[in-house]
């Protein structure tokens, strides 16, 4: 009985206990404050205030609490690194580079003004008129009060100028990420975050006395190793690792386990562990495709269960009975939240107004950006920890009152309170805008298949598809697997479903729409055709053709007999290693190919294919093809990086081979027999691709085209503005 009434005691010290208590918070906190109109992130937080030690005392902040929410932020931070569009980076990063030193400087310029007052106020309460013993060498023997002020508020002033981009899943979950001023936020919180820690680390050493020469060299030491390792060893291990490992929940522990100890050199190099953190997404980013299983696993395993527990543990080191005990604190709390808000604010506006941004642009800068957690609760637990001197009666002078601490943990209330509740209104409205603007856009539907007959390329082919295909997109992905009507065996019609199963799965995990179908016809050709015409394919995916018949051609008669009874897009694929892997795209396009009808639509998807493995396309062609290929991509709105070499000469083949790198994607556009864009030597293409490019992943690609003596007048240039 006494063993019952203990597992009962409050605060719950049982694991089990505690972990289902929190698993049913972060289910119910968003039901509940989802009535009351509050934002999911401040109801977790009040959560934790409510059920925390200082309140009801069901939870202690232990360090089961204090790992937990250290994991958490730093998966925030990581998810804005891996989720940010590095096109969208490379063209806003100017502006984000803009608004960082503006978010930076004018918290640092009235977080040092206003800040000098309020630890003078508090400094001369606390002493009382009481003598102060300096401690010797901190940071000088002539240490006065207001030496001690103005490093104090300087230190106050990082704490403003940092913020932690809590408020991200809010965007992430209205499916905004991809705005530019979420991208600039991003990049700009990155610029302010390393300034304002390194404003935190030049401060702290000066109060010891120790910047020196020494120290500058050891910092540029450690950035210089830390740099090293991030940005050229990681990619090459991260890739070197997913050649190898398809696993996904491997693949999943891989990502964590480079995250964390790139936080953890982050810290050895002087930096807080948010930076690498980051940074380590900002690595991976390219690695981990936006519409793939592993980043669907990322974003599942954080957003329910450690960013939930982050935001709980800051509840929990709520006390609002330290808050109401001094009316110093009260004081140290408003000021304190006001400058950090109204600095936040003012920079927001100045970027607005620099780069003519809308209203709601700008109040997504604002509101993403006002956050102050993890850098400002690092910033005030170090400041708080230095001692500078003693009073005659041994009352500690801190670098960072108790005050200045409480007060803290206020300003991050309601600085998370307002950034939850203004990303919140500002996502909508922009994601609102969104869709009306998609909506006056005619986009014809896409209808991609998939034909499924070997179990060992299916993976490949439906990663193609996952890359090719966005989640936006109405229609599913259809896979086909397809049984002789004459001869229906059993065990292979079984086994035909068994790989459409296993298709389907993926998908699921992919967060993506697969539809199965299972046909039986008179042979596979007839099926495939019947299906394109009958659920009005767009795109057919296939994989390469291996010979098995001494007169077999290389894409064999299933694949040359599709060719020839569809008009539609067909993509014969050649996988060699994954796509995530891929550093460049290149693209060799015949002559007169911007004739064709499905020009736009090739172009379309290949740069859709690029945008979501982060790569960059290289367009081999002719000099009138390059601005009407330039044309298709702005249509597109993919924004990927785009280059272009003048190239006529399909029969040097082999000059070309001298320019591939083993981690290229090789996309040849070809052309039917009755298009405009074919010559005799296209025929030879898929023989040249197997026999110089056999070790290099590529796509053979058919352009839609009309039946013979038809012609898109929508592809003529004359009619391309």
């Amino acid at each position: 009985m006494d063993s019952l009434l203990d597992l009962f005691h409050l605060p719950i010290t049982d694991p089990v206990l505690i972990f289902s208590t929190v698993l049913l918070v972060i289910l119910f906190s968003p039901i509940i404050f989802d009535r009351l109109k509050i934002p999911h992130i401040v109801g977790l937080i009040l959560a934790g205030v409510i059920l925390g030690p200082h309140a009801v005392n069901l939870l202690d902040h232990d360090a089961s609490f204090r790992l937990f929410g250290q994991v958490g932020i730093l998966y925030i931070m990581f998810l804005a690194g891996i989720e940010m569009d590095m096109n969208d980076f490379r063209r806003n990063r100017w502006k984000s580079t803009v608004f960082g030193l503006y978010t930076f400087a004018l918290p640092m310029i009235l977080g040092t003004a206003t800040g000098l007052g309020l630890i003078y106020l508090i400094a001369t309460q606390s002493i009382g008129g009481e003598a102060v013993n300096w401690v010797p060498g901190w940071p000088d023997t002539h240490t006065t009060l207001l030496q001690y002020c103005t490093l104090s508020a300087i230190l106050l002033a990082s704490m403003y100028a940092s913020n932690t981009l809590l408020a991200y899943p809010v965007v992430a979950r209205f499916g905004v990420t991809k705005k530019r001023s979420v991208n600039i936020t991003v990049g700009g919180t990155m610029v302010t975050t390393i300034l304002a820690l390194l404003v935190l680390v030049v401060v702290i050493e000066m109060a010891k006395g120790e910047l020196d020469r020494a120290f500058w060299i050891r910092f540029s030491i450690g950035l210089s190793i830390f740099a090293f390792v991030l940005f050229f060893l990681y990619p090459r291990i991260a890739r070197w690792f997913f050649k190898r490992f398809a696993d996904p929940i491997t693949q999943y522990i891989f990502i964590l386990a480079m995250v964390f100890m790139a936080a953890f050199l982050a810290k050895m190099a002087g930096f807080e562990y948010i930076i690498g953190a980051f940074l380590a997404g900002i690595t991976l980013n390219s690695l981990v495709p936006k519409e793939s299983h592993l980043m669907s696993n990322i974003n599942f395993v954080g957003n329910a269960i450690f960013i939930p527990f982050f935001l709980i543990s800051v509840g929990m080191i709520v006390d609002l009975r330290l808050i109401f005990s001094s009316w110093l604190t009260i004081v140290a709390g408003i000021v304190m939240t006001f400058v950090a808000t109204l600095s936040k604010y003012l920079a927001a506006a100045a970027t607005r107004r620099t780069f003519k941004m809308s209203k709601d642009e700008g109040m997504m800068l604002f509101g993403l950006s006002n956050a102050q957690a993890a850098a400002t609760l690092a910033a005030v637990v170090i400041g708080y920890g230095i001692v500078l001197g003693y009073t005659a009666s041994g009352s500690p002078i801190r670098m960072l009152s108790e005050e200045i601490l409480n007060g803290t943990i206020v300003m991050i209330l309601f600085t998370c309170t307002i950034s939850s509740v203004v990303t919140e209104r500002a996502a909508r409205r922009l994601a609102i805008s969104d869709r009306e603007d998609k909506g006056r856009q005619y986009v014809p539907e896409h209808r991609m298949l998939i034909p499924l007959s070997d179990p060992t390329t299916m993976p490949q082919l439906m990663e193609l598809s996952f890359m090719m295909h966005t989640k936006r997109e109405a229609q599913p992905i259809y896979v086909l697997h397809v049984a002789d009507e004459n001869n229906q065996d059993s065990e292979k019609v079984l086994k035909g479903e068994k790989i459409l199963e296993k298709a389907k799965s993926l998908g699921a995990a992919n967060d993506s729409k697969v539809k199965k179908i299972v046909r039986f016809d008179l042979n596979v050709t007839s099926g495939i055709n019947n299906v394109v015409r009958e659920k009005n394919i767009s795109t057919v995916i296939m994989g390469i053709h291996h010979n098995t018949l001494p007169n077999d051609n290389f894409l064999g008669a299933v694949t040359t007999d599709l060719i020839k009874g569809t008009n539609r897009m067909v993509c014969i694929y050649n996988p060699v290693q994954p796509l995530a892997t891929i550093k460049r795209m290149l693209v060799f396009v015949p002559e007169n190919a911007e004739y064709e009808s499905g020009f736009r639509k090739w172009v379309q998807r290949m740069g859709i294919l690029a945008r979501q493995i982060e790569t960059p396309m290289y367009f081999y062609c002719s000099k009138a093809s390059i601005n009407r290929i330039k044309n298709a991509l702005y249509r597109s709105r993919t924004g990927v990086k785009a280059n272009f070499i003048e190239k006529t000469e399909w029969s040097d083949a082999e000059s070309f081979s001298k320019r591939i790198r083993n981690n290229d994607l090789l996309v040849f556009v070809s052309a039917r027999k009755t298009s405009l864009s074919y010559t005799p030597l296209l025929d030879k293409v898929p023989a040249y691709a197997n026999s110089l490019y056999r070790q290099i992943s590529y796509i053979i690609l058919y352009p839609e085209q009309f039946k013979e003596g038809e012609i898109d007048q929508t592809s003529d240039p004359s009619k391309i503005i």
